[in-house]
């Protein structure tokens, strides 16, 4: 049996380091046969990411910061003198400053708001807008979310209201990406420990609270949702667009 994703070309934008989600995605991506292209911010993180990007064998390792017009540029341009059409984009970026987070979400700053809206939501228009060109033959986008879009969740803060215009994003670009035969989708992860997750207040409490509260009484894991994410690159999920599927472990249907 071929593997999922034989022969596709995936682009996993936002890879941070090996612990991180989009990690998890690359492997379970890599597994089932991707060609893969991954992306990362900046110099600071190259090394975190370099030795890894070479042990899933990744045909291209490029820097690119989606907030700069000239990088996002670049990128698309070095895609499309390879000549081959994208299968798939993974969203994986996501942003807000520590003190938005950690002190009461009414003292957020607008500068603060508005960076965690711009890095977090507008990057994944910008990012489809960009690169669904590149998807000739009709293809798959998808981004990370979390509980704290819906709920309202200590220490989440303004990127709880970030990821809600996230959630948003995903119906309004699936709505109009369709007719290209480009599907759009969220996966809202439960609590995951990546470098990113620790700048929320009490992260280790939440962590104990869901593995104690979740239907599988366990937390959710980066290889999990690689796999979910690796079904909704493929043709698997040919029928699903504009969701937003849950990986947490069922807590999302708990109750008080």
């Amino acid at each position: 049996m071929a593997n999922l994703l034989e022969g596709q070309r995936a682009i996993i934008l936002g890879l941070a380091n090996r612990w991180s989600i989009a990690a998890g995605i690359a492997q379970s991506f890599r597994r089932e046969g991707a060609e893969l292209i991954l992306t990362y911010q900046s110099e600071r993180q190259l090394k975190a990411v370099e030795d890894l990007a070479q042990e899933l064998g990744a045909a291209r390792l490029l820097q690119c910061d989606v907030t700069k017009e000239d990088e996002m540029a670049q990128l698309v341009d070095t895609l499309q003198k390879d000549g081959k059409p994208l299968g798939s984009m993974v969203h994986s970026i996501a942003f807000a400053n520590r003190e938005d987070l950690t002190q009461p979400f009414l003292n957020t700053s607008k500068d603060g708001f508005l960076l965690a809206h711009e890095v977090s939501v507008y990057s994944l228009v910008s990012t489809a807008r960009a690169l669904t060109p590149l998807m000739t033959e009709g293809g798959s986008v998808m981004t990370l979310s979390y509980l704290g879009a819906v709920r309202a969740v200590q220490n989440y803060n303004v990127m709880g209201v970030a990821k809600a215009a996230l959630e948003s994003t995903v119906r309004y670009l699936a709505n109009e990406l369709g007719e290209r035969n480009i599907r759009v989708n969220g996966i809202s992860a439960g609590p995951i420990k990546t470098a990113s997750a620790r700048a929320i207040g009490d992260f280790s409490k939440i962590l104990d609270h869901v593995s104690s509260r979740a239907p599988l009484r366990r937390n959710t894991t980066q290889d999990e949702v690689g796999d979910t994410a690796a079904f909704l690159a493929s043709d698997l999920s040919r029928g699903v667009t504009g969701n937003i599927l849950y990986v947490d472990s069922g807590y999302q249907i708990v109750g008080v």
